[in-house]
């Protein structure tokens, strides 16, 4: 257990230092910059060295804070992150607890980290991180709902919260013939025809919406309001320095990492190749065991992890793109934004999955 926690932490914590890296480096291309270039070559070094200072600094505690909430907040905020990085499948075997209820596992223990930002907010005595806070527990209560609407509409087409049952059904595993819109039977040889966006067209548009969601719920712009620099000097946790505020750091990248990973899940195969397996008669070739995961084989777990950690960079790299391209929005337009289009729109997507698993069930 303690290897696997060690192993966890460290490649969560390899991560965020490779996506802050990128992120610096995607926004200067994009505003026309060069981004870090001193430390190391191309400033490869420059977030490396900015986790020394973080953890060499003073962890000072504010006069007027409250400083039993203050200390714990930090801890609360990323434990959460951390725990659901468990239920994540990395390859036909390569998942920390295999359970049927691991969507429904993942929602809820993410959607704690809420109490620890109240709680720095709150116990920090300081009136921009209190606004900050509570900024950003209307804003992640709000864009649950659409998120998980969006999680329905996916996982309703295929009957499951196994997010490795979900990953096993959007590839070559799937048992039997795959129809498309439940309409059109083809044979089943796995690749980019078994995942959910493309047999279920109407899921693209749930992913769009959960995608919008993610943002608002990781605090990312431009839903960025409980951390926005120009209004509250950096919400709520602005009180906070060294490593505590390096956990707050770890556990905003982290929530990218995982919503990341869930959108491959449920909308883009998992860790299924686009690649579809290649058969000689019955028999398939050799490679078939790599092109879309093979369970019980070192190659097929190893190229699985390839192809689910590829989707999710990509949809990390829509999320800095995002940053780095819209403006804030006010917080009457996060929240009509939210109400108005996206539950609505979301209700529409699973009444329509509902209705199409039905016909599909009966044909």
């Amino acid at each position: 257990m303690l290897i696997s926690v060690g192993l966890t932490f460290g490649f969560l914590a390899t991560f965020t230092l490779g996506a802050v890296y990128a992120e610096r480096k995607i926004s200067a291309f994009i505003q026309d910059r060069v981004g870090p270039m001193e430390t190391g070559p191309y400033g490869v070094f420059q977030t490396l060295a900015d986790v020394m200072k973080l953890v060499t600094k003073e962890l000072i505690i504010p006069t007027q804070a409250d400083k039993v909430l203050f200390v714990l907040a930090p801890i609360l905020i990323l434990l959460p992150v951390f725990t659901g990085m468990a239920a994540l499948p990395f390859g036909p075997d390569l998942v920390g607890v295999d359970f049927h209820l691991g969507l429904l596992f993942l929602v809820a223990i993410v959607s704690v980290d809420v109490m620890g930002i109240l709680m720095a907010g709150w116990g920090s005595g300081n009136k921009y991180a209190l606004i900050g806070s509570a900024r950003a527990v209307a804003q992640i209560i709000s864009y649950e709902i659409p998120v998980a609407l969006a999680l329905l509409a996916g996982i309703m087409m295929f009957g499951t919260m196994d997010l490795q049952e979900l990953s096993a059904l959007q590839g070559i595993h799937s048992p039997g013939p795959i129809k498309l819109w439940g309409i059109w039977e083809i044979e089943q040889t796995g690749g980019l025809l078994a995942w959910a966006v493309v047999r279920y067209p109407h899921l693209l548009f749930a992913y769009i919406i959960y995608f919008i969601g993610s943002l608002a719920e990781c605090n990312r712009a431009p839903f960025d309001l409980p951390e926005a620099e120009s209004e509250l000097v950096g919400g709520f946790h602005v009180e906070y320095s060294g490593l505590r505020f390096a956990f707050v750091f770890l556990a905003e990248y982290g929530k990218m990492f995982i919503v990341s990973v869930l959108a491959a899940v449920v909308f883009w195969g998992g860790w299924n190749s686009p690649l579809p397996n290649i058969f000689v008669g019955d028999m398939a070739l050799p490679l078939a065991d790599w092109t879309n995961g093979e369970p019980g084989s070192i190659v097929g777990n190893l190229w699985g992890a390839f192809w689910l950690l590829t989707k999710a960079f990509l949809g990390i790299l829509l999320q800095i793109w995002a940053r780095w391209t819209y403006p804030r929005v006010r917080v009457d337009q996060l929240m009509t934004y939210c109400w108005k289009y996206l539950i609505p729109a979301g209700l529409v997507l699973f009444f329509l999955s509902g209705c199409l698993r039905l016909w599909e069930v009966s044909a």
